[in-house]
């Protein structure tokens, strides 16, 4: 019976496999600290791969580089060993939200994040710091632990903060920020589905490093563009040119029609638009391109009527087949302009202005400033208790073109919690479901007022939960949605180290003598919850998935995503450690035929009848994956 390995996806042999499944013969073999042989890459012979020419040596080539860039990757890429585990007191209808809040660093949580939500995500906001000295920047060690790392570079204060002030003393000043930045947008990427995009605030500052980090890491092709949003209403004569606007970054995994959806037609819009000059029984009409700059069909298109013959621009491309063009053609859907003299183009019909929206354009001078997301949040609690937060109309409108029904937000940044306010309110506009993960570090305090202390408040991430829990309750007593029935919940989980024992990753290097201390593998102060978590993360299986226990046999038996008769859940998992999972009780749980099957090591009472009930499990419920912890 297989253990479940407990810690995050190790990027860098999953890399290695993909390689040596495109390119065999550059797989070689390296030893690894333990003398043992392993997998490895012949880096040259990938080189050559890859190249329409002699490689000799390194090459010249437009790059952005920076110190601590190769440390970045290695870091980016290293599993943890470590977990989400779960605070139902801290929770909002714990046991049937779908949105998460994971408090932690973000780098630790998007780790653990890879496997249950690899492409699974349609949208990433993120309000990242700024690097503008003053503000505090999320400090990686790459080498050493970090309390290690802070202390022999005097980076702490008395209580050890994990922030740092990234300062222009620092000459690291922007390699640091770039390199923080790096890591998190490349596990990121991994998350988006093909068709996702992230947008992601910034200013002057960091601007073109962000954009050179981005064309590396999602390519440059898959720029979608890039808003300018105006912030405030004047600059306050700060600068030489004072700003009032940020950047908004915009980039899909995969360009294509489908990364955003654009913006709902208004009435106005409609008015100006639509209209039915040739009486057409299908009612107004509007006309627009018939190509797009996606990949797709390429050939000549003939105008009947004038016999002139058109391809798309140059990068473009058809979006129909030419027998669907022509059938097209022969049913008047598409035309060659409205005098029939010109190019071809398709008309796009009022009725179906449900899945008709038009391109957000780069100027977004109306979207609130951030006096407003503060006065938002002075409506929740009291003036200035988070410096210059979004405003939710800001975050609704890039939700809005780019996402709906049930698609995944995620926000790293969380901050004040504004993508999470945002996804409630844009879900009760429209009446989608769609879901939010919001990830915020505990960061100390720093306020001058006594809001933080009036609250209880002693880290930035409690006031992000508490801000979602008023917008929920605030959303539950309007009288305007008694008849909305969305989720306005979210499940807390906190990145912690493993539950695992150090025992449980290195069981070699334990020492007879040493045996009867570590017999138990779990850490005491872990709960059986803390052990389904991590479990669920290893397994790739959704963490909101609905959970409920129940006494079998005098044992507890989690059951996660269960019909209600308990049967055909995606994990079901016992961790008593009493020794007495035995013949009968694991017919019990066969007869649920669960998708998963995990126990506790500790709950057999020898290694023989382990493999007894493995065997038997074969029997009675051959699809079901069973594992031990």
């Amino acid at each position: 019976m297989d253990k479940l390995k407990m810690h995050s996806p190790n990027l860098v042999e999953q890399n290695i496999e993909k390689l040596a499944a495109l390119f065999p013969n550059c797989v070689t073999e390296a030893k690894s600290e333990d003398g043992s042989l392993k997998q490895a890459i012949d880096f040259d012979l990938l080189k050559q791969e890859l190249s329409r020419h002699i490689v000799d040596g390194p090459q010249e080539r437009y790059h952005l580089n920076w110190p601590g860039k190769r440390e970045a990757l290695l870091t980016a890429n290293a599993p943890i060993a470590k977990t989400l585990r779960p605070c139902r007191e801290e929770s909002v209808n714990f046991d049937t939200t779908q949105n998460l809040f994971i408090e932690g660093d973000n780098l630790d949580a998007l780790k653990l994040l890879q496997e249950t939500y690899l492409g699974q995500v349609k949208m990433i906001y993120i309000d990242p710091p700024y690097n503008r000295g003053e503000d505090l920047i999320y400090k990686d060690d790459f080498t050493d632990d970090l309390e290690g790392y802070l202390y022999t570079t005097m980076q702490v204060d008395e209580e050890k903060n994990r922030l740092v002030s990234n300062t222009e003393a620092n000459g690291r000043f922007h390699s640091d920020w770039l390199s923080m930045m790096y890591m998190r947008l490349k596990l990121a990427k991994n998350l988006l589905k093909d068709e996702g995009v992230i947008f992601i605030s910034i200013d002057d500052n960091e601007m073109s490093n962000l954009v050179s980090i981005c064309n590396e890491i999602f390519g440059s092709s898959n720029h979608l563009g890039t808003i300018l949003w105006k912030k405030k209403t004047n600059g306050n004569n700060v600068g030489y040119i004072p700003p009032v606007h940020d950047y908004i970054l915009c980039y899909s995994k995969v360009a294509d029609d489908n990364s955003l959806l654009g913006i709902p037609l208004s009435d106005e819009y409609i008015a100006k638009t639509f209209s039915n000059p040739d009486d057409d029984p299908k009612g107004p009409w509007t006309t627009s391109d018939l190509s797009a700059n996606h990949e797709g069909p390429y050939f000549p298109i003939t105008n009947p009527n004038t016999g002139k013959v058109y391809y798309p621009a140059r990068g473009r491309y058809w979006v129909f087949n030419e027998v669907e063009v022509l059938k097209r053609i022969s049913d008047g859907r598409i035309i060659f302009g409205k005098t029939g003299n010109s190019g071809p183009v398709q008309k796009k019909y009022l009725y179906e202005k449900d899945t008709l929206r038009t391109k957000p354009e780069s100027w977004w001078d109306n979207h609130g400033y951030n006096s407003d997301g503060t006065k938002e949040l002075a409506d929740l609690f009291e003036p200035k208790i988070f410096d210059h937060p979004k405003p939710t109309v800001l975050i609704k409108n890039i939700i809005n073109i780019s996402t709906k029904d049930d698609d995944l937000i995620l926000d790293f940044f969380a901050g004040s919690g504004t993508t999470a306010h945002a996804v409630f309110e844009q879900n009760i506009d429209d009446g989608s479901h769609r879901k939010f993960i919001a990830i915020q570090i505990p960061e100390k305090v720093l306020s001058k007022s006594n809001v933080y202390e009036k609250y209880g408040f002693s880290t930035l991430a409690e006031l992000t939960k508490e801000r979602i829990r008023r917008v929920s309750t605030s959303i539950l007593e309007d009288t305007r949605y008694k008849k909305w029935s969305g989720d306005i919940g979210f499940r807390v989980l906190k990145v912690d180290s493993s539950n695992m024992a150090e025992v449980y990753y290195n069981p070699d290097s334990v020492m007879q003598s040493d045996l009867f201390a570590h017999v138990e593998n779990i850490k005491e102060d872990r709960t059986e919850e803390d052990l389904l978590f991590q479990v669920m993360l290893d397994w790739g299986v959704d963490l909101t998935l609905p959970i409920h226990r129940e006494t079998i046999a005098n044992k507890t038996v989690f059951f996660v995503a269960a019909q209600p008769d308990n049967t055909h859940g995606a994990l079901v998992a016992c961790f008593d450690k009493d020794g007495g999972i035995d013949e009968a009780f694991i017919k019990q749980m066969a007869a649920y035929n669960p998708l998963r099957l995990v126990f506790r090591d500790a709950g057999f009472a020898s290694d023989a009848a382990k493999i007894n009930v493995e065997q038997l499990l074969k029997q009675l419920s051959p699809t079901t994956d069973v594992k031990t912890i």
